[in-house]
Parts: structure tokens; C-alpha cells; sequence
């Protein structure tokens, strides 16, 4: 599938055409364009590869730029199907990418070889910025009217596989982070007509990739469902000898806490608020990993450096505290009441407040300082505390160095004790419940 774009230079039978189109030489090109214009018509190699496609390939905007000029046709074909917004993509040519979507390049166009369109390419190949350029681009395009965005985002290849299994199968942690903040389906699955087939975790546990694990599992991944194989995520795991993965995936550990996506007003967080939430449940998670790993031998695979703990510890010692927990910082603030809590409270408040989505209308979670309905999350103005402050009030706590957001905190128990945010889930479940539970998809 992958193009040998080198050789190009070692065909003579078209001259100095495609060594200038692959080396950017713009004013050669420009003058064997203006001498015979039939020259745009020609190929090169066993795939064919067009003018456009060889410029696009090799990242040569002003070449691209030119040719598109000409009126050339921005979706000309390979051998095997294959678009110049496809190869842009596949070599990681973000500007070239722009730049052809910008002249009206078809993003929903299908290869001969396995049916995947460019933002399967994107998601296989790793390439963030191409992606999110892609994505951009189905918000605008004839795409989003004719099939939907939500629909594009989940779009099956030959093989039943969405972008998100090829971004887990190769270990794309950031593409895979990117597809499920737009939409991306978690437990997509493989298998058509009815029929099991493989879901991204499936593909996680058999790439290996920890953080593609632990973040599928944080979006609401299941862990029992099963592959065509009748086997479960773990058991692929521990066949591709992933035994980290395998350890996270064993439904006899420690279910991990799951971001509350349902919720609206979680759906139309701005990117700062959604940020610090993510990072909340992600260290809540953490010490469940921590633990989990301990128990098979194995060393934990930390977040982010103790010292950059420390850093944020020490910035945030003089902030106001949470009244919830009294150990992280306030950083989240509720509207329409103006109340204030720490992200890690939120999560937790969140979480245990869900909604059945099976009854229409039920309200979200309520603000625990005035019981008022809970309409939007915005980021807090810090306040930090001044040392008259802390002279006139030291009894006022200050904040730990160490988040105890793990099972069992203060933050859960502060929770739990306020006696309307109801129980964590036992044992057998991977779900924060109420009195009714819900599974996020």
C-alpha cells in the first residue's frame, strides 16, 4: 500500500517531469507545463501515480498549488484508487492536505484495496494534524449533509474496521484521543450483519499500547464484550503477550472510573473545562493502575513525572480549596449558581448523578451547595489566599502534595457522605451508579 516515492527519480522515460514535480522544482515544472500542457496527463510507476499525486506526496505546496491552478482534477485516481489527499495524508504532508480539501478534494473517496477513505489513512498512520484537518473539514463539507458528520467519523473500511480500530491497533494514542472527542464509536465492532467482530479495545490489547487501554476503558470500553473469536480484550492481550494491557483488562481487577459523555452539559464543555475533567479522571485512575500492576510484578506507567506533581503542588499550595474534598484546588465553577469545586468532585458528582437514558427528561446532577440544577461547567477564576488570610484562619486547610482522588479518598467519602450522590458500583460492575444505572457508549 505504501508508495516507494524515491524511485520516481530513477524513470527516464518522462524526462525531468517527476524528479522536478517530487523535488519541488516549480519553474521547471511551470515550463514544460507551458510548453505542452499534455504533460499533466502522464503517469509514472506500476501505480500510476499522477502529477498531483507525486506532488502531493512529497509535500510540494507551490508545485500543488500550480497544478491545481490549471483546473487539473483534485481527485485524479491511482491504480489502486488512491486520491493525492490520501497520499498527502499518508505522508504526513499536513499543509498539502489543507491545501487540496481547500480546492474541493472528496474526503469520503474509497481505495480499491481495503475501501479506506483518507481519515482511515490519518488514524493508521498517526498523523494528528492531518486528522484534525480532515475532521475541520467534515463539519463544512458536502459530507456533513449528505452522510452526517457522526457517521463519517465511524466510517467502516473493507474490513469493518473505523478509524478508532486502526488508531488502536497501532498504537495512535492521540489520534484515538481526538476520534472519541468527536464522536468516534467505543464499542464499534468489526462484525457485520449482526455478527461479532473485534472493538477497539480488542485492537488495543493486541497493538499493546497502555495508554490507548486506559483511555478506551475511560470512555466506557466493554470489557466483556467478545471478538468473532469469542474471546474477550484480555484474552487477546495476554495472547500478543501484553501482560500491562492484560493486567488493566482483567475483568476480576478494579473497574475504572468512565467519563459521563452523555451528560449535555459534559457534551458542550469549552476545551479548557473539558481538559481539566480529562486530567481529573485520568489521575483517578491512576492509583487503580498503580495498585493493579503492583499486584501482577509489574511497574506502574505513570501520567506524568513526580516532579511535575510537585511543580503543580507547590503553584497551587496558596489556592483556595475544595469544600467537597479539602484537597485540590477550586477550578471548575457551576452555573448558573456560581458555586465552585475542584475537577476531581466534579468527575466524581458527575458520575454518580447519571441519567437513564431510557427515560426522557430526567434531570442531571444537582450543585451540592444549593441543590440547584447544574446547566453548564465553566473553568473557575482561581482565588488564591492571601497571607492575612492564612494568619487570621490557620485552621483553613491547605492543599496536600498528593491527590487522594483513588477509592476510598476524601474526595469519594466527602461525596458519599452527603448522602445524595449514592454508592460507587460493586464489584461485578464497571460503572458509577445511582439508583438506576446506565452504560456510556
Amino acid at each position: 500500500m505504501g508508495q516507494t516515492l524515491s524511485c520516481v527519480q530513477q524513470h527516464e522515460d518522462h524526462g525531468v517531469l517527476f524528479p522536478a514535480l517530487a523535488s519541488g522544482e516549480l519553474e521547471v515544472v511551470e515550463a514544460m507545463v507551458e510548453e505542452d500542457p499534455t504533460v499533466l496527463e502522464h503517469t509514472i510507476g506500476c501505480d500510476r501515480l499522477s502529477p498531483l499525486h507525486v506532488a502531493a506526496a512529497n509535500g510540494r505546496i507551490e508545485v500543488l498549488s500550480m497544478l491545481l491552478d490549471r483546473s487539473f482534477n483534485v481527485d485524479v485516481l491511482n491504480r489502486h484508487k488512491q486520491t493525492p489527499l490520501m497520499l498527502a495524508v499518508m505522508h504526513g504532508k499536513t499543509g498539502c492536505v489543507e491545501k487540496l480539501i481547500h480546492a474541493g478534494a472528496n474526503i469520503l473517496m474509497f481505495d480499491s484495496i481495503r475501501r479506506r477513505t483518507c481519515l482511515h489513512y490519518a488514524a493508521y498512520y498517526g498523523h494528528i494534524d492531518c486528522l484534525k484537518a480532515i475532521l475541520s473539514a467534515a463539519h463544512s463539507t458536502p459530507v456533513a449533509d449528505s452522510w452526517g458528520f457522526a457517521r463519517f467519523v465511524n466510517i467502516r473500511d473493507g474490513n469493518g474496521a473505523t478509524p478508532l480500530h486502526l488508531a488502536a491497533r497501532h498504537r495512535r494514542s492521540e489520534c484515538l484521543h481526538a476520534l472519541l472527542d468527536n464522536g468516534a464509536l467505543v464499542c464499534a465492532s468489526t462484525g457485520g450483519y449482526g455478527y461479532p467482530g473485534s472493538t477497539p479495545l480488542h485492537m488495543a490489547a493486541r497493538g499493546g499500547s497502555l495508554d490507548c487501554v486506559r483511555m478506551l476503558l475511560a470512555w466506557g470500553a466493554d470489557r466483556l464484550q467478545l471478538d468473532s473469536s469469542g474471546k474477550i480484550p484480555f484474552s487477546v492481550a495476554l495472547k500478543h503477550k501484553h501482560k500491562a494491557c492484560a493486567a488493566l483488562l482483567d475483568p476480576s481487577s478494579a473497574a475504572p472510573l468512565v467519563w459521563p459523555s452523555p451528560l449535555k452539559f459534559i457534551s458542550e464543555l469549552n476545551q479548557e473545562a473539558k481538559a481539566l475533567l480529562e486530567k481529573a479522571l485520568l489521575e483517578a485512575n491512576r492509583e487503580r493502575e498503580k495498585t493493579i500492576l503492583k499486584e501482577t510484578g509489574m511497574p506502574p506507567s505513570p501520567l506524568h513525572s513526580e516532579s511535575e506533581d510537585d511543580n503543580i503542588a507547590s503553584e497551587a499550595s496558596d489556592m483556595e480549596l475544595c469544600c467537597i474534598c479539602f484537597d485540590q484546588a477550586c477550578t471548575i465553577e457551576v452555573r448558573p449558581c456560581g458555586h465552585q469545586m475542584c475537577a476531581h468532585c466534579t468527575l466524581a458528582l458527575c458520575c454518580h448523578k447519571k441519567p437513564d437514558p431510557a427515560t426522557a427528561g430526567l434531570s442531571g446532577p444537582v450543585c451540592p451547595f444549593c441543590r440547584g440544577t447544574i446547566l453548564q461547567l465553566l473553568v473557575a477564576k482561581i482565588n488564591k489566599i492571601s497571607d492575612t488570610e492564612v494568619e487570621s484562619g490557620p485552621m483553613k486547610p491547605r492543599r496536600s502534595r498528593k491527590s487522594n482522588f483513588s477509592e476510598g479518598s476524601s474526595s469519594f467519602k466527602s461525596l458519599s457522605a452527603m448522602g445524595s450522590f449514592g454508592r460507587i458500583a460493586g464489584r461485578n460492575s464497571g460503572k458509577i451508579t445511582d439508583e438506576k444505572q446506565w452504560e456510556v457508549s
